[in-house]
């Protein structure tokens, strides 16, 4: 089974007041197309007139969106594969002095598949298995929680609490907290 890539391009069907919408991918060997069901027989009374032109226009910001709505994507592939990286920008609200405290806001702008475990490990500079044993302890709080936390995706709105304050460390971990290493 060959590939798949978005064209970037939507197809739509009116049918009276009812619209049917398509997200179509092209085989990356081949043209062969497939067309992904973004929804179908909408009222468009139900559509936002934002959302109507970004459909008529396939807008190329709107199209993005839609590409990496994973869990959709899901619901209508086989497989899906990935890209394996993501890029990360750091904001700092407030730095700290001696690091006793961690909090972290992900603001993810796309869904991406990036387990929550490596984007903390990769980012702060320590191990997955030290993440998970601060989790153990409870020195690694998640919101929203569930026991398996870390070894889900990076979700838009996630909040992260991380004592640091028994940590021998804890200057590096904060240091690689706020500091871009060409991620």
């Amino acid at each position: 089974m060959k590939p798949f890539r978005s064209s970037g391009k939507v197809r739509l069907n009116a049918n009276g007041r009812r619209l049917d919408a398509w997200l179509i991918y092209k085989c990356v060997d081949c043209d062969k197309t497939w067309n992904r069901t973004l929804f179908e027989r909408r009222n468009l009374r139900e559509l936002a007139p934002a959302t109507l032109e970004a459909l008529q226009h396939s807008d190329p910001s709107w199209v993005r969106a839609q590409e990496f709505d994973l869990d959709g994507l899901k619901r209508k592939a086989k497989r899906i594969e990935e890209p394996p990286d993501a890029v990360v920008a750091k904001e700092t609200v407030r730095e700290a002095v001696d690091w006793a405290k961690l909090e972290i806001e992900i603001a993810a702008k796309l869904s991406a598949n990036l387990r929550l475990d490596r984007l903390l490990a990769s980012e702060l500079a320590i191990s997955r298995s030290r993440l998970q044993a601060l989790h153990d302890r409870g020195n690694l709080n998640v919101h929203p929680d569930r026991s398996d936390v870390l070894r889900h995706r990076a979700r838009d709105g996630m909040r992260i609490v991380l004592d640091l304050s028994d940590a021998v460390d804890r200057q590096a971990i904060g240091h690689a907290a706020i500091h871009s290493e060409g991620h």
